[in-house]
């Protein structure tokens, strides 16, 4: 393929690590556009992109594909930016916004005849932003959503996957509608759940100061997306809106049922219920289900003492074993392990419990 010129629009986490990944597995020449000085200087003097820029339509005029990374009313905005601009070729349009619908629509509404609109969501990211927090290996393995417009050709695409495949991403292409509602399943509802729950404790804890000191193990970790950037997921909430008040409404219907349940003390439907999620949630593991990557896990139990996490880690490493994470448990509540080590397969699952066993370590997987 030939070389293509690149340009990134928004150089935050998501777009300078795109351009981080292309930077180093292709010849691509990447141009960097962002408002800030700051981050286009850190940007080029660490090698990240080739060129930068602070004007938009001047970098979009050199470009043969651009990708814009940026909150979704900001991106909905450039879009419409571009489809002023006088381009004397093809070029491909591509977005990384999480809400497809919103963005569509404003690519739908283009009326500029050179421009081909891929919209894309890398599935992946970080509790960490800005340029700084970027890596070229962040959407590796991860779920890349690619939603053509009626205008994008089969080659379009194709040329857009052969510059993001430096990414690595598994790339799945899904309209519109569709990825909204399956991310909002999987991803924007649960938010809402999260800060809800927090706010809940935040509640209770007038009553029991000591709360917070119990608030570790599972709540960290079903409420730990409630830490993300509220503005961030207001423009989220508000491009996916319909979608939310209607999970919403289903919510309050399933919490209303499972509160009668507990009420009336219904034994055997409330084992009945929470074994159905139990089988559910766990067959998210088998194979490669929708959105959800699939981790497995191998619980350690080590001591607390200087340098134990890093043996582990060294005999997995030496058994060229891949860990996808690795978790320190501070509340184990009913889990035999101080470590939580997350495998890409279930084969390397089983061998990483194997060498550990091996080696003397407690291990369990948890069924």
């Amino acid at each position: 393929m030939e070389k293509q010129q690149v340009l990134i629009a928004g150089l935050g986490l998501i777009g300078g690590s795109i351009a981080k990944a292309i930077k180093k597995e292709s010849e691509h020449y990447i141009i960097g556009f962002d408002i800030s000085e700051n981050t286009l200087q850190f940007a080029l003097n660490q090698g990240i992109i080739d060129e930068s820029s602070t004007n938009l339509d001047e970098a979009a005029l050199k470009a043969d594909i651009i990708i814009i990374s940026a909150p979704i009313s900001e991106t909905i905005q450039l879009i419409s930016q571009l489809d002023s601009l006088p381009f004397t070729k093809e070029v491909i349009v591509s977005d990384t916004a999480s809400v497809k619908g919103s963005v569509l629509i404003a690519a739908n509404d283009l009326t500029n005849k050179s421009i081909r609109f891929i919209g894309g969501h890398p599935m992946a990211g970080s509790h960490k932003k800005g340029i700084e927090a970027a890596k070229a290996h962040l959407f590796e393995n991860a779920i890349y959503v690619l939603s053509p417009l009626d205008n994008a050709t089969e080659k379009n695409v194709g040329t857009l996957r052969e510059v993001l495949s430096a990414t690595k991403s598994n790339f799945v292409v899904l309209q519109s509608d569709e990825h909204d509602e399956m991310t909002g399943v999987i991803s924007h509802f649960p938010h809402l759940i999260a800060s809800s729950l927090v706010h809940q404790a935040r509640k209770w804890e007038k009553k029991h100061s000591f709360l917070p000191k119990l608030a570790a193990g599972g709540f960290r970790d079903i409420t730990r997306i409630a830490s993300s950037n509220p503005v961030m997921w207001q423009d989220i909430f508000y491009h996916n809106q319909s979608k939310m008040s209607a999970m919403l409404a289903d919510w309050i219907i399933e919490m209303e049922h499972l509160k009668k349940l507990l009420e009336d003390n219904e034994r055997e439907e409330v084992i009945t219920y929470l074994n159905s999620a139990k089988n559910y949630r766990d067959g998210l593991n088998e194979g490669d289900r929708g959105a959800i990557p699939a981790f497995y896990d191998v619980y350690v139990d080590i001591p607390d003492q200087p340098g134990a996490i890093a043996e582990v880690a060294l005999i997995l490493a030496n058994a060229s074993l891949s860990i996808k994470n690795i978790e320190i448990l501070e509340v184990r509540e009913g889990i035999t392990g101080a470590l939580r080590l997350s495998f890409y397969t279930k084969e390397a699952q089983v061998a990483g419990q194997k060498v550990l066993k091996q080696r003397g370590f407690e291990t369990m997987i948890q069924s």
